[in-house]
């Protein structure tokens, strides 16, 4: 995987080589049936929650039913929620109550941006031309969807077979690396082509997520690299910390490329974004690029002087919701080249963001539980339809949660410069409240720190941040509160 060119991948896309989670309803009882089979009517109502049994029973007519029935009921119905659990029919009880449903693509005109491609809704192409005759939908579809698994190997001294109810945000977190690695090995223009053999630069991406710890980025050997952050199996963990824990497993494997030479499963240096003191003092994060040359010099072993880089920047913009001022920003951020979205979502469910249109936000879903897949490097007739998801999903850009973690991928320096400049141009725009500034160096002059200023690109344009955007980044490292699903 060491120094791909980027390049196109023919495709035939076709949606049903997707992963679609939903199931179809049931068929409506007809309102000229018999009075005896009212019931069985009510039992199609539920079975649209759990499809696969039916809840309510009716007894017969010519037999009443007496107080043992009744019991029998009752305790039906409990054991009947415990198999719903088991076979993830809570899942559809998420997307009736919770929000979690299907996104209208046709009910607005508006532009479509999926991490750094803007979509018109009149062609479904792109507005760059970069990836003619292709829309929005085969794009999204191409885009990797980790999800939850069961019947996984025991994850460390833990009993843990399955990540379901607490892994969401190492899955969603998976999904932002592997479309960095997309990206790197194989363009951004890479679209996910029907026929077989698949490109062996895609299956060996794959592998690299499976779920073992012969798998250099599962999510084993994420909580090994991550217990210094906090992370434990069965345990929730919040961006800051999942960032860190990034930032831990790109050095170990650094390390064993040492041992390994010719071979990096993560080809790009790794620079976690903080504020000031590595946010001790709060504000908001800088993007050094002394830093971030440092970083790639490091990564190339002073045999280059710039290296491919993943940025990513853990954030806490508000307490119980996104303060306003920062969603323009956030929106914005998708239309940059070097856009790989945002882990993050709803209070109490992490998901990972790809894209925007209007006020909504587009994301891939990692609760679905599925099964373990065992895709070996070698295999490209490997069945891959569980790692692609046809199913657009929404939520309203206001009702993400604040705390959260962006990233971008920068190939080359002048793809950082670029990225630079239209963080520079953000942050001049935000009235004060940047997401993140740009900066030389942390050997910056002391009376750019008062009250917790960030510089800009340009050293001339200093800007305090308010004291409602303070907050202390320090507070990510203790964050239990992100409660998962």
């Amino acid at each position: 995987m060491k120094g791909l060119p980027e390049r196109s991948v023919a495709s035939n896309f076709t949606q049903g080589s997707s992963t679609d989670s939903t199931n179809s309803d049931p068929n409506v009882v007809s309102l000229d049936q018999k009075t005896s089979k009212a019931k069985s009517s009510k039992a199609s109502i539920w079975s649209s929650f759990f499809p696969s049994f039916s809840i309510f029973e009716a007894c017969p007519e010519s037999s009443p039913c007496g107080k043992k029935e009744f019991s029998s009921r009752t305790y039906g119905w409990t054991t009947t929620l415990r198999r719903a659990v088991k076979i993830n029919s809570m899942k559809r009880f998420q997307e009736r109550f919770l929000g979690l449903n299907k996104t209208d693509l046709s009910s607005s005109t508006s532009e479509k941006w999926l991490l750094g491609v803007c979509y018109k809704a009149s062609s479904e192409e792109s507005s760059d031309g970069v990836i003619p005759g292709n829309g929005f939908l085969q794009d999204f579809s191409s885009r990797i969807w980790i999800t939850y698994r069961r019947g996984f190997g025991t994850i460390g001294d833990s009993k843990f077979t399955s990540d379901v109810n607490w892994g969401c945000m190492l899955r969603s977190s998976q999904m932002l690396v592997a479309q960095a690695l997309l990206f790197h090995c194989l363009g951004r223009s890479w679209r996910k082509p029907v026929d077989k053999p698949f490109d062996p630069v895609y299956i060996e991406i794959l592998q690299l997520f499976g779920d073992s710890e012969q798998s250099a980025f599962s999510i084993h050997n994420l909580l090994q690299a991550g217990r210094s952050c906090g992370l434990a199996a069965g345990a929730w963990v919040g961006p800051y910390a999942m960032c860190r824990s990034w930032e831990a497993l790109a050095h170990a494997e650094m390390e064993k490329t040492n041992l390994l030479e010719g071979y990096r499963s993560l080809p790009m240096a790794v620079y976690i974004v903080s504020g000031d003191e590595d946010g001790e003092r709060g504000g908001a994060p800088v993007v050094y690029i002394e830093r971030a040359a440092k970083l790639c010099c490091e990564f190339c072993k002073g045999e280059d002087t710039w290296a491919p880089i993943l940025l990513l920047v853990p954030l806490v913009l508000g307490l119980d919701k996104i303060n306003p001022r920062y969603i323009p920003q956030l929106w914005a951020t998708f239309t940059f080249p070097q856009s790989l979205g945002i882990m993050g979502g709803k209070p109490g469910a992490s998901t990972y963001i790809v894209g925007v249109q209007d006020e909504n936000a587009f994301y891939l879903d990692p609760h679905e539980v599925q099964q373990v897949v065992d895709i070996k490097r070698d295999d490209l007739e490997a069945d891959t339809s569980s790692y692609h998801c046809s199913v657009v999903r929404g939520v309203a850009l206001d009702a993400v949660d604040p705390s959260l973690a962006i990233g971008f991928y920068c190939r080359n320096r002048d793809d950082f410069e670029d990225f630079c400049t239209q963080a520079s141009k953000l942050a001049e725009q935000s009235n004060g409240a940047p997401l993140f500034t740009i900066a030389q160096s942390p050997c910056l002059p002391k009376h750019a720190h008062q009250h917790n200023d960030a510089m800009s690109f340009d050293h001339q344009h200093g800007h305090s941040i308010d004291e409602d955007v303070e907050s202390n980044f320090e507070a990510r490292k203790d964050e239990d509160d992100w409660q998962i699903l």
